[in-house]
């Protein structure tokens, strides 16, 4: 409607509701992964009460940031004096309530993610800034040696009754059925890929505390459930600022996913580094471990590395060859990644 139309119709535009306010956020997810753990960079909020973790984040400013991803690094490197180098945006966050409350007059903000690969990096004693494993946040995403005991402790059943709760049939039996899809739940296998789908079934059901916080009524439904878990809810994860989980869960899902079809993996690694240290470090990153054998026999098919004549007496057992990344498959292959070979999947 044409505002014409709009003042013959009786309609009386006011400046803000013709121009909401609106701030767009930058946020990135920085990954680094040594000791066979991968390691997101967080700070913690000044202006949050309880100190919570988050992302490196702020505002978009036209007036100082030509770009937004000049904004991005500008921010990353006040609040961590880290420089980044691999950047990529991931998405776009807008949804009312999740960075503010929907009934205040606040400005909304509109979140763009982002998701930084870098190698280990010794951050300044002043950094105001530090590295923690992002199964912190995600425990149930690491499935390594088997299968994390907070799914069948805690989540499968929470699920199960949050499925059993809904109001019709056909809204039980897709509850559920979105339950054992995302957890691999019922002998389905679990997809590496999909974190962000795991973290948002989570949160519609109330069981991550960001969900309590979001919406303050869920509370006391779920709260006394919660206090006789023998799983306790510190297993459930660390809540982070606003909704930095969620971006953090869409970051892990493209790394994930991106590993099979783009060498992406290298940005992680250092310049030379055995073919365990590679596979430890895929496998840290996926959250499963690779068979072997199959994983060299990979590594020889798709000629993603090549040896540097080096040897590296680091391994604590024999001297082991040590590897580059051979860079001449970027212009050999349009999608040079590394088809995992996943073994078998772990029995609950």
């Amino acid at each position: 409607m044409t505002s014409h139309a709009r003042e013959e119709s009786g309609q009386v535009t006011t400046p803000e509701a013709a121009a909401p306010t609106v701030v767009v956020g930058l946020n990135a997810a920085i990954i680094a992964v040594w000791d066979d753990t991968p390691q997101v960079l967080t700070v913690r909020s000044a202006s949050d009460p309880d100190r919570t973790e988050g992302l490196p984040s702020g505002p978009f400013e036209p007036r100082h940031h030509r770009t937004i991803d000049i904004g991005l690094r500008s921010w990353v490197e006040e609040q961590t004096a880290l420089r980044l180098g691999y950047v990529e945006q991931l998405y776009t966050f807008g949804d009312r309530g999740r960075l503010t409350a929907a009934e205040t007059d606040e400005p909304h903000m509109v979140s763009v993610g982002y998701l930084a690969l870098t190698r280990r990096s010794t951050l300044p004693a002043n950094a105001g800034a530090q590295w923690a494993s992002w199964y912190r946040y995600f425990p149930w995403e690491d499935r390594r040696e088997r299968v994390p005991p907070v799914i069948p402790e805690l989540i499968e059943p929470f699920l199960r009754d949050w499925a059993r709760r809904a109001d019709t049939t056909d809204l039980r039996e897709r509850r559920w059925e979105r339950a054992c899809l995302v957890f691999g739940l019922e002998g389905l296998g679990f997809h590496d890929e999909t974190v962000l789908e795991r973290y948002e079934l989570l949160y519609e059901s109330g069981l991550v505390p960001e969900a309590r916080r979001d919406r303050p009524h869920l509370q006391a439904e779920i709260g006394p459930r919660l206090q006789g878990c023998s799983a306790g809810t510190t297993a459930l994860g660390a809540a982070m600022l606003h909704d930095h989980r969620r971006i953090l869960a869409t970051a892990m899902g493209r790394l994930r996913g991106k590993l099979k079809y783009r060498p992406v993996i290298f940005e992680l690694m250092p310049a030379a580094f055995t073919l365990l240290e590679l596979q430890r470090t895929i496998e840290a990153v996926a959250g499963v471990r690779l068979h072997k054998q199959n994983f060299r026999r990979l590594l020889a098919r798709t000629g993603l590395v090549e040896p540097t004549g080096t040897i590296s007496t680091k391994t604590g057992g024999r001297p082991a060859e040590q590897f580059r990344f051979r860079r001449d498959v970027l212009r050999e292959r349009p999608a040079p990644g590394v088809r995992l070979p996943l073994p078998r999947p772990h029995k609950p």
